[in-house]
């Protein structure tokens, strides 16, 4: 997936070569699921995981999980 850096972000999806769109999304990591507002391809609903979510809540969802 190619990101644009203008005002504007456009997400592309690398498969199909189809603007992401955003919506909700069911996530499952490590036994935990929480939903989110992902960018998702509406071809072949590849998700774009930004690098906020996957250092930030997910990082907190495995402390979490090494704390038990």
């Amino acid at each position: 997936m190619a990101i644009t850096q203008d005002k504007n972000v456009q997400i592309i999806c690398g498969r199909c070569n189809l603007d992401l769109v955003k919506s909700k999304v069911k996530l499952t990591y490590l036994n935990m699921k929480f939903e989110e507002a992902l960018y998702k391809c509406p071809k072949c609903n590849q998700i774009f995981v930004p690098e906020q979510l996957a250092t930030g809540k997910i990082l907190d969802v495995e402390m979490a999980l090494e704390e038990k």
